[in-house]
Parts: C-alpha cells; structure tokens; sequence
C-alpha cells in the first residue's frame, strides 16, 4: 500500500463504540498512544473492524487547531 499522507502509523483496534450513525474506534499505536477516529457505522463495518485488528491510522488534516482557557 502507498499512500500520500505523511502522518500514518500502524496500531491495533484498542474499543469500538457503535452509534446509530457513527462509529468511535480507539486504535491504540506502538508506544501505547492512543488515536480516536469516529468513522460512520458503515466504514466500520465495511472494514470487519474488531478489536486486537491491526489498522493503519492516515491523518491529513488542512488544519489541527489547539485552545486553552488562559
């Protein structure tokens, strides 16, 4: 697989939380971080996404913007 996105890791499904709509699967990365990505149910069940599943997490984002209450 190639892919163009420069952030992309490798982790294993950590818990998936089904919606009626949405998805949120943890995937749980090498040095024990953890991604959230909420995908429609769908996508989820179109990828047999269960838990221990290795995954590829591909983040390309326009934007990732940070807040604090200061």
């Amino acid at each position: 697989m190639k892919v163009s996105t420069r952030n992309n890791f490798q982790g294993k499904v950590k818990k998936i939380e089904h919606g009626s709509v949405n998805s949120e699967v943890i995937i749980e990365l090498a040095g024990g971080e953890e991604i959230v990505s909420i995908i429609t149910k769908t996508s989820a069940e179109n990828l047999s996404l269960t838990i221990g599943k290795s995954v590829y997490v591909l983040i390309k984002a326009s934007n990732v913007m940070l807040a604090t209450d200061d």
